[in-house]
């Protein structure tokens, strides 16, 4: 029987929590820890499906995982000491699993194939695949432009690559590929997205070039382990900032949170709508900077534009700041974000469809949506669209809606945030 998530209004939000580990920086600090000489052990990786299926995937090439309490220690096998895996490599929902180890398994010297869920394999992966063959990489897309993906080891030769979007995992993609591949490999983004692969580069002593938006690598024989320690998601927290925002006297403390900035334009967005958010103890930690956030909710936030280059540094969060244009003052506008139409699902139109039956005065764009802000909402069923950020963002609105809200089909929080619902329950005050 699948999950559902039932809320009532609430009245405020107090408390002080920790998040589990972010999970762009889990995926990479298993991937990295797998291709490195000898120990790695990781602290506060993400527990979220998505990143067990990186795990899986990976003891599936030869990485010999033990747990020790809550950390991993993995045992890396090197650049080119991965072993054919017996079986497919099943990706699950996880687009980043697929994308990262695209780039990993290119350069090895046998044959693989990744799969995933239904879900999956209806995300386009020619964005990756296009490039990786202008490496020398041999790939075949079974579902045409879709998963799955026969990849075949070559000898790779790096490439010079300009791409049309912004994307992390494109660039982690061809990263990864580049270690592998004989002379440089540059790519070249229109906008910076997520740095957490530059970063993990330097912590690990990789030499990476980084000018302006390109980023480029040249072939490594081997780095060595280290040890990571993984910060709290700043994904996850956007849900419970959103809550005490629209909750009035709300007060909450979120305890060592990732603060990259290229994915804090979340916080840079709801400072500008005039709320109340305190960043606090800045540190660095494993070559990301952590802090501490302490949000008090008044109840008064201001409309704004949302476009250009700040949205690739927003693109999880679009879900959640559609709710909280609902409770904004005035129009709130949301455009360039096309993108959000080729995620787990088309979280565009998703979002705009179910804050409707809420209630909302909202409006789809071609590339984002228009959002009528302080229209009054109304506790209804909605779906989730099996998209774990849609399902906590409706949750979230369902606690400043009148009444009962029942969201449906909320397993597929469990590939990101499986804590979410405990988390909640655990500051919410009725």
């Amino acid at each position: 029987m699948k999950h559902s998530i039932i809320v009532n209004q609430a009245r405020t939000l107090k408390g002080i929590i920790k998040l589990p580990g972010d999970k762009s920086i889990s995926h990479r600090a298993l991937i990295f820890a797998s291709l490195a000489i000898g120990q790695s052990i990781i602290r506060g990786i993400s527990q979220c499906e998505d990143c067990f299926s990186t795990l899986k995937c990976l003891k599936d090439l030869g990485v010999r995982v033990k747990r020790e309490k809550e950390n991993l220690v993995i045992f890396g096998r090197g650049l080119s000491g991965l072993k054919k895996a017996k079986r497919e490599l099943d990706c699950g929902n996880s687009g980043t699993t697929m994308r990262l180890l695209s780039g990993v398994l290119a350069g090895q010297n046998f044959s693989g194939v990744l799969t995933g869920d239904k879900y999956l394999k209806k995300r386009p992966m020619s964005r990756i695949v296009d490039p990786l063959r202008k490496m020398g990489a041999k790939i075949n897309l079974t579902g045409g432009n879709y998963p799955p993906l026969k990849i075949r080891g070559s000898q790779l030769k790096g490439i010079d690559y300009k791409s049309s979007i912004a994307s992390a995992q494109v660039k982690s993609c061809l990263l990864l590929a580049g270690l592998q591949a004989e002379g440089r490999t540059t790519v070249t983004e229109p906008s910076r997205s997520r740095d957490h692969t530059e970063r993990m580069l330097k912590y690990l002593g990789v030499p990476i070039k980084i000018q302006g938006k390109s980023v480029s690598v040249k072939k490594e024989k081997a780095f060595l382990g280290k040890e990571f320690v993984i910060p709290g998601d700043i994904s996850s927290a956007a849900f419970f900032v959103a809550a005490a925002l629209i909750l009035k006297n709300s007060c909450l403390k979120i305890l060592g949170v990732g603060i990259n900035p290229t994915r804090t334009g979340f916080l840079d967005i709801l400072i500008k709508m005039g709320t109340d958010i305190k960043i606090k103890n800045i540190r660095e930690i494993c070559g990301e900077p952590v802090a501490d956030l302490e949000i008090n909710g008044k109840g008064r936030l201001k409309a704004i534009k949302i476009g250009g280059k700040i949205i690739p540094r927003i693109i999880d969060e679009i879900p959640i700041l559609a709710v909280i244009g609902c409770f904004a003052q005035g129009k709130t506008i949301i455009k360039d974000a096309g993108e959000l139409r080729v995620k787990e699902t088309d979280r565009i139109h998703a979002i705009v469809s179910q804050l409707k039956r809420l209630g909302a005065r909202i409006k789809e764009r071609k590339d984002g949506m228009e959002i009528f802000g302080r229209s009054e909402l109304k506790g209804t069923s909605v779906k989730s669209f099996a998209d774990h950020r849609i399902a906590m963002a409706l949750t979230i609105a369902g606690l400043g809606a009148i009444g009962k809200t029942k969201v449906n089909d909320t397993d597929c929080i469990r590939t990101s945030f499986p804590e979410f619902e405990e988390l909640l329950k655990r500051v919410i005050k009725l």
